[in-house]
């Protein structure tokens, strides 16, 4: 069996009795023990819980072969590891949670096994989200399925890697400013960032409470479309999820985009851009052309401000988010004199690099006499850049642009880089600052070596329908979909 299988086509035959969910997650696990130990996607496989769940379905198979309840019945699925799973290790990539288990199922997790799914991993990603590289964790680096020497992207760098290497059928990232679409550009995979709200949170690690969204990331734009319509839906357990009706968002996938008003931010396609992105980029806006879509230059004036809004507002609501770690309620502690050394230790032993520069920042701009001058500014400067979305999709169905500037860049690059690193979410960030959903799916390889190019299209907030309809054409017009690591 081919562990770079479609969930439709696995689905077809396991209703056909053609194959069992045994057979098939054993099949993933064999691929998992041959290999991850080299790329590091997974960092803790459940082998006799998957195959427990795998049994449990071929129960239910032979009872229902025809079930279609469960749209997800026997697949294996792998978690990113800030993702809460009942009594599988929630660490987050942090020795902060090196040894906590998570006492509840996150609400995405929960619909997951209602649908069937067989959870298989938890996911490697940078130290409580934030990196763009997954070389930011407490578990070790992550490595690219394409090319061992590069990184895989980030935060969800593992659930991307693991994908693309064929551990799983689809997974679940989180995306607080491209760390699903950024990663699966970088592996050769899809990854789709749901509007903020259309996807319950409850159970996800915070990060920047006001950008953090769950998404799926899977081998097709149909795939990510069936797990889109298993986690989608409002949660009164999560404050922030939208009471918005959930389509099946797979009807749409097929139907013609001729008329389809596809907009160009002039603002993303500028000189720096690496060349085999833009010809690649460049191939796709010909090719939805030929699809009947009408282009459009558009302007989103305020792109320039975007990094730096990002990372005031995101670094300041991290500070805030993870101030609960303080070796005094749970993770891990590190015994001080008194309460402040206490509290000093832990910090200082648990968490990382990234994740403490990150926490200084957001202290710094939320500290009194910059509150003002910095926090409440960028909030301000988010509005606009929101009002910038608003006035673009007056015009236009969908925007197209890179997902990044470059193809993946090799492990140690960037990575004493700071401000580099950053810059590489540059065409991502704005989506999760206005809150809108938005999609990377192949579109090119670069060459010398080849690593795969993703192509990034944005919709309105709540409108993932057309926005995957968009997506679906481009994929079943071209070939790239189709590629494999070797």
């Amino acid at each position: 069996m081919d562990t770079h299988e479609s969930i439709s086509s696995l689905q077809a035959r396991l209703q056909q009795g053609e194959t069992t969910s045994r057979d098939i997650v054993s099949t993933y696990l064999n691929r998992i023990e041959a290999s991850n130990s080299e790329l590091n996607a997974l960092i803790h496989v459940d082998t006799d819980g998957a195959l427990a769940q795998a049994d449990a379905a071929d129960k239910a198979l032979a009872a229902n072969p025809k079930t279609t309840d469960k749209p997800l019945i026997g697949l294996p699925v792998a978690i990113k590891a800030n993702i809460a799973e009942k009594g599988q290790p929630l660490t987050c990539a942090s020795k902060m949670l090196e040894n906590f288990v998570a006492p509840y199922d996150a609400t995405v997790v929960s619909k997951l096994k209602d649908a069937g799914a067989v959870i298989i991993g938890r996911a490697n990603l940078d130290e409580f989200a934030m990196g763009s590289s997954t070389e930011n964790s407490s578990s070790g680096v992550t490595r690219n399925p394409w090319s061992k020497e590069h990184i895989p992207g980030g935060s969800s760098g593992g659930s991307a890697a693991a994908v693309s290497a064929g551990y799983c059928a689809g997974s679940l990232g989180s995306d607080t400013g491209g760390s699903i679409r950024q990663p699966a550009s970088f592996c050769g995979c899809v990854g789709m960032k749901p509007s903020y709200g259309r996807v319950s949170r409850f159970g996800l690690t915070a990060f920047a409470s006001s950008l953090d969204q769950i998404g799926p990331l899977t081998l097709g734009v149909r795939d990510a479309a069936t797990m889109l319509n298993v986690i989608a839906g409002h949660d009164e357990l999560d404050s922030t999820s939208v009471p918005q009706d959930v389509e099946d968002f797979t009807q749409t996938l097929g139907e013609d985009i001729k008329g389809l008003k596809v907009g160009l931010p002039k603002e993303y396609f500028v000189d720096g851009m690496d060349p085999q992105v833009k010809s690649a980029v460049d191939a796709a806006i010909v090719q939805y052309s030929k699809l009947g879509a009408e282009i459009e230059e558009v302007s989103l004036p305020h792109t320039d401000y975007a990094i730096a809004t990002y990372y005031i507002i995101c670094t300041a609501e991290a500070s805030a988010n993870l101030a609960r770690f303080d070796g005094i309620r749970y993770g891990a502690r590190v015994d001080g004199k008194d309460p402040v050394e206490l509290y000093s230790k832990t910090r200082g032993a648990g968490f990382g690099s990234e994740v403490k520069r990150r926490i200084m920042l957001g202290t710094y701009v939320l500290s009194s006499g910059y509150y003002d001058a910095y926090y409440l500014r960028a909030q301000k400067v988010r509005t606009l850049i929101r009002q910038d979305f608003q006035k673009a999709f007056e015009k236009v169905d969908i925007l197209l642009t890179p997902t990044v500037p470059t193809p993946a860049f090799k492990i140690g690059e960037k990575s004493m880089d700071p401000l580099q690193m950053y810059l590489t979410d540059i065409f991502t960030i704005s989506s999760n600052l206005v809150g809108n959903c938005g999609i990377s799916l192949p579109c090119g390889f670069s060459e010398n070596p080849e690593l795969p190019i993703g192509l990034q299209l944005m919709g309105k907030s709540f409108e993932e329908s057309k926005l995957l309809k968009s997506a679906y054409a481009f994929e079943q017009s071209t070939d790239w979909h189709q590629a494999s690591p070797r």
